[in-house]
């Protein structure tokens, strides 16, 4: 439509007229990128893929809809609270009788014994004195020919300065609390005595990786055979390249990977070509080469996204918040799943109704006039197989929570330190990543796995298995070059 009435558009020049023309076009691209932008300015955690460490100020408490309760914060009266569970008796190194020694309101003496006393225990940690071992290897010659011969260090004894509970607590340090190289020197020289030159930490690091070699790669073999695999990468930087740190989690094993791509290939690698599993992602297009039967997409993202279609307005606010209804409604059904309150079979039925509407709000969504929402509806209704595996197949969970926490400790970690500066870096961060959440899913402890498994590099023995125990029983440790 003309900007004028009929008849001053007509009496308006032709270059005027084309001008004006030119001047709409540039004003509606301004506005599309004024809203771009302004929808981008609006989002955090609760309506995109941002983390929560990134939502300013005023986003914190978003989405929370209870009411004040009036009370105040902490513990409240009658609260029966919780304390630290005593040692047993036996396990205890000391025991210090303590009686009194008069009454308390009289004065008089006190005597006999009390055959239930109140326990109290303190626990301390004795001064840490490292134990120092010398080898002396004697040089002898040889009454015959002349030649001289030195000792050769004893099998199981490292070639090096350090043993290997030292090895494991340096590559404990920086693998798993992401403590620095010079701040990892301190802990060792403070709290241990232990001092050492910043070279040497890397070195012990590397060697560390080489000791879990054969077992991280059994880890990845495993992860390859499970029934069901959480995927999910963040941004990492190799050399000052730009690069991905990846993660697949199963029920016992979680395995990682630092790779210069974010594409198909890299999940091709880690899941292997025989891979007949569920997949459950996020909905990344390099996951889309897998059957979507025979995926579930992550029902956390798609909440994010139904609060960002709701902040939109106009009929796209409608569409989000039906859609949320009956996200929230489904959740509620699966918690109760969870807690054993509702089996599956009727979690099955429960859920018909609530996926024949999530359909029809999906295809109304794809012509609601809002072009980002329109994209979005097109988007998920590509995948819809791919919504309801967790409903079809017991054991799948409907979100990818367990790879988003899984991964959150290599984004503290690139955060920290920018990610690593060689590819010894990255297998140092795979290998320890891998060992630290797995051993931690199976409630094993890491420090002493790590020096197991550096004392059976010492000794050339085949070095503790990450698996579990019913799968390790018929281990095959694979070949590692």
């Amino acid at each position: 439509m003309p900007p004028f009435p009929p008849e001053l558009w007509e009496h308006t020049p032709v270059a005027v007229r084309e001008y004006i023309r030119t001047l709409e076009a540039r004003v509606a691209v301004l506005e599309a990128t004024v809203q771009r932008l302004l929808e981008r300015l609006q989002q955090d955690s609760h309506n995109s893929s941002r983390p929560p460490s990134s939502d300013p100020p005023q986003a914190l408490g978003k989405g929370v809809r209870r009411v004040p309760s009036g009370r105040k914060r902490g513990g409240q009266p009658g609260h029966p609270g919780q304390t630290r569970a005593l040692v047993p008796i036996e396990e205890v190194d000391t025991v210090v009788p303590v009686k009194p020694q008069q009454c308390h309101r009289c004065q008089h003496p006190l005597q006999g014994e009390d055959p239930q006393p109140h326990r109290h225990q303190v626990t301390e940690v004795p001064p840490v004195k490292p134990l120092v071992t010398e080898y002396q290897l004697h040089r002898l010659g040889c009454p015959a020919c002349g030649a001289f011969t030195r000792a050769d260090v004893p099998p199981g004894v490292p070639t090096g300065g350090f043993g290997p509970r030292v090895q494991a607590m340096v590559a404990l340090c920086t693998g798993a609390y992401r403590l620095s190289k010079r701040t990892t020197q301190d802990v060792m020289a403070d709290l241990f005595g232990i001092p050492m030159s910043l070279g040497t930490i890397p070195h012990l690091e590397q060697t560390t990786v080489q000791a879990v070699a054969a077992p991280v790669a059994e880890a990845q073999a495993y992860v390859r055979t499970q029934p069901v695999a959480h995927l999910d990468e963040t941004g990492w930087r190799e050399a000052r390249a730009r690069a991905w740190l990846w993660v697949a989690v199963t029920a016992w094993v979680t395995v990682f990977a630092v790779r210069g791509s974010r594409g198909a290939k890299v999940v091709q690698d880690l899941l292997g070509e025989r891979f007949c599993g569920i997949l459950v992602t996020d909905r990344w297009s390099a996951y889309t080469w897998y059957p979507t039967r025979w995926r579930q997409v992550c029902w956390a993202h798609l909440l994010r996204d139904f609060e960002a279609m709701m902040e939109r307005g106009g009929r796209s606010q409608e569409i989000g918040e039906a859609l949320r209804e009956q996200a929230r409604q489904m959740f509620h059904w699966w918690h109760q799943v969870r807690d054993g309150t509702l089996t599956h079979a009727q979690f099955r039925v429960l859920m018909r109704p609530i996926r024949r509407h999530v359909a029809r709000l999906l295809k109304t969504g794809q012509t609601c006039g809002v072009p980002k929402t329109e994209a979005v509806c097109r988007e998920i209704s590509k995948l819809y197989d791919a919504l309801w595996t967790f409903v079809r197949v017991e054991g799948v969970e409907p979100t990818n929570n367990a790879a988003e926490r899984a991964i959150r400790p290599g984004v503290l970690w690139r955060k920290g330190s920018f990610g690593t500066q060689s590819t010894d870096g990255s297998r140092f961060v795979e290998s320890l990543m891998t060992v630290v959440a797995t051993l931690r899913q199976q409630h094993r402890n890491v420090l002493a796995y790590l020096t197991e498994a550096c004392q059976a590099a010492y000794t050339r023995t085949p070095a503790p298995s990450l698996l579990p125990p019913h799968a390790a029983r018929h281990r095959q440790l694979p070949a590692v070059a």
